[in-house]
C-alpha cells in the first residue's frame, strides 16, 4: 500500500510557481507520486487559493490549464462541514492551517508537509518539511 501524505498549499504554490529554494524538494516530492510511490492528499481549499495565486501571474484560463495538470498527481479531499466545524473550535491560530489539519486527519492521513512547522505545534500528526519528508 503506498504511504498517504497530505501536503500543504505552500508547498503545492512551491513547485507551480517554481519558487526558490524550495521548488526542488516540492518538485521532488510531487516526482515521488507521479512514479506511483506515494499518494498525495490536498485540501478542496488550496485549488481554489492555489488560482488565485496564479491567475495574478497568469490569466485565469492558463491557470485553470495549469490546475488540470496538475490535479492528475493528487487526490482532492472534500471540505465538509465536519472539517469547517473542527477547524472552527479547535486551537489552531489560522484558520486555513486548521481545515489543512482537519482535512489530513478526517481521510486518515499521518504525515502533513508543510514550511509552515510552527503553525502545527499541536498536531498529533507528523508534521514534516517537503526536504525532511524527501530525506527519511
Amino acid at each position: 500500500m503506498k504511504k498517504k501524505v497530505f501536503v500543504d498549499t505552500d508547498i503545492i504554490y512551491d513547485l507551480l510557481a517554481a519558487r526558490e529554494p524550495f521548488y526542488s524538494s516540492a518538485a521532488h516530492l510531487f516526482t515521488l507520486a507521479d512514479e506511483g510511490k506515494i499518494q498525495i492528499y490536498i485540501s478542496a481549499l488550496s485549488l481554489a487559493n492555489i488560482h488565485y495565486l496564479i491567475s495574478k501571474k497568469t490569466s485565469a484560463e492558463e491557470s485553470k490549464e495549469i490546475l488540470r495538470k496538475f490535479k492528475v498527481l493528487v487526490i482532492v479531499a472534500p471540505l465538509t462541514e465536519k472539517v469547517i466545524d473542527l477547524a472552527l473550535n479547535s486551537e489552531f491560530y489560522d484558520f486555513e492551517d486548521a481545515i489543512q489539519y482537519f482535512s489530513a486527519l478526517q481521510n486518515e492521513i499521518e504525515v502533513l508537509i508543510t514550511r509552515n512547522l510552527r503553525d502545527y505545534r499541536k498536531a498529533q500528526i507528523t508534521v514534516l518539511t517537503a526536504q525532511d519528508y524527501i530525506n527519511m
